[in-house]
């Protein structure tokens, strides 16, 4: 006895394969000549960007992004990663310039912005940009959120500035995934300083030279590896990208000097952090097509490629009304990505498990829910998860998108159940929805500031475009 299931449309979301080598060793293949002034053009785009310009569809997407960003970064304020954090560097810290979201502290504008990166990614909750797997809003956000609380930023240049940012990190990322990304670097944190850089630097009023320059100091801060992934320095990534961006503006704001080709000479960071280059995705449509429509949001506090089964697991669950000590084994064919980037099969920590396809199935398939509190260190070291997480088995299957899961349960008694995952909530054909971003803000915030507080600053992020002062949000994300 069983029963099969397909959810959704077939929709490929492009860019997350991952590339191999077989048969015989040959060289990288001669990416095309760079048309001339990649930086330059970026840069002269980033100046000349206006709020006006923004096509509705993509401020709307800019709100939704930044509504998630601070739910994320609110719902991080309490965890140990960031109490290390602060009582790490706050020593060090200057004048309380900025707030850190969900805390008393007040730190300097720089140390701010690393604090508040850290806390938007440590629940690896963020949204996620499909295409590169850039967590866009992470180093962008924090650096500007910081920044407001120091110079003054109207609601509508703040989200200007994030769409800028968004759109020079993603568009770089663009240029050089998979094979930087196959390399072992953590492209949000590569990228990030570049879009923290033109953000920063959109609202400091820069001129072309100076966000020439500006791109140059980003592009020689790139920070973070895949190595880190399940540690505490993976959240570290976004923060420093922040914090690498703003000495970025803030230096070229001064005339601090650097290379004007700082993305595409012999020498630059795209030829010395990647084997490939597609140079027209940097400069190619520039303020026609808007990197920040692609942009998705969690619904599952991990690594996105957990999703599909964690879905499924749940849709299996509900429907057969599954307990897990009926279960003997569970299978999955997935896509390749999957054991490369999730395939820790002993987690030992939270953070561990969010990189353990393993335990993300057992986890959802026990609990009915994979949120913050699934992936708790009690919770991977429990023996029920252990015992559960051992019964499944992940098999690569190329024809499996990276939104897609084939999953089989096969009881103790024989039955078996399957279901084919093909459009995961959370994939660009299948948005979140502005209520259920809401819900999740609102739980991420549960025990971290009052509700009514939770309330209002999601008021003042959907609210962005019309506040006279961004650093409002702030203000009212500051813990008492």
């Amino acid at each position: 006895m069983g029963a099969q299931k397909t959810i959704g449309r077939r929709m490929f979301v492009g860019g997350l394969a991952a590339s191999g080598l077989s048969g015989q060793v040959k060289s990288a293949p001669m990416s095309p000549p760079p048309p001339p002034d990649v930086t330059r053009t970026l840069a002269r785009w980033i100046v000349g960007a206006k709020y006006e310009a923004l096509p509705e569809p993509v401020r709307k997407e800019a709100l939704r992004t930044m509504l998630n960003w601070t739910g994320c970064a609110v719902g991080g304020a309490r965890h140990e990663t960031l109490d290390i954090a602060i009582a790490a560097l706050s020593p060090f810290a200057g004048a309380g310039q900025a707030t850190v979201l969900g805390r008393k502290e007040r730190l300097d504008v720089m140390h701010a912005a690393l604090m508040n990166g850290i806390s938007s990614h440590i629940f690896d909750y963020d949204d996620t940009h499909l295409r590169t797997i850039i967590h866009p809003a992470g180093p962008v956000a924090s650096a500007l959120l910081a920044l407001s609380e120091y110079h003054p930023i109207s609601g509508h240049e703040f989200l200007n500035a994030l769409v800028v940012g968004v759109e020079t990190e993603c568009r770089i990322g663009n240029a050089v995934y998979p094979a930087h990304y196959d390399a072992g670097w953590h492209i949000t944190g590569t990228v990030g300083p570049f879009g923290a850089a033109a953000a920063v630097g959109k609202v400091l009023g820069l001129n072309e030279q100076q966000m020439v320059w500006a791109l140059g100091l980003a592009a020689v801060q790139p920070v973070g590896l895949k190595e880190m992934f399940g540690s505490m320095t993976k959240s570290f990534h976004p923060g420093r990208a922040a914090q690498n961006g703003l000495t970025a503006a803030f230096l070229a704001s001064k005339n601090y000097t650097s290379s004007d080709h700082g993305l595409e000479a012999k020498t630059g960071w795209a030829n010395v952090l990647s084997t490939e280059r597609k140079w027209d995705e940097i400069v190619g449509k520039l303020g026609e097509t808007y990197q920040i429509s692609l942009n998705t949001y969690k619904p599952y506090a991990c690594g996105v490629v957990n999703h599909p089964a964690i879905e499924g697991a749940i849709l299996l669950r509900d429907q057969y009304k599954l307990k897990t000590d009926q279960i003997r084994r569970i299978e999955l064919r997935v896509n390749p990505l999957v054991p490369q980037l999730t395939g820790k099969k002993d987690p030992q920590t939270g953070l561990e498990g969010k990189f353990s396809i393993y335990h993300a199935t057992a986890v959802a398939l026990d609990q009915g829910a994979a949120g913050e509190k699934q992936f708790s260190d009690a919770l991977v070291q429990d023996p029920r998860m252990i015992a559960l997480r051992d019964r499944v088995t992940a098999i690569v299957d190329k024809s499996v998108h990276e939104d897609q899961v084939n999953i089989a349960i096969t009881l103790k008694d024989g039955r078996r159940f399957e279901m084919f995952v093909e459009h995961v909530l959370s994939s660009l054909g299948n948005p979140m929805s502005d209520a259920q971003l809401e819900t999740k803000f609102l739980d991420l915030a549960d025990g971290v500031i009052p509700a009514a507080q939770a309330r209002r600053l999601m008021g003042l992020c959907w609210d962005l475009e019309q506040l006279e002062s961004a650093s409002e949000i702030a203000r009212a994300g500051a813990a008492a």
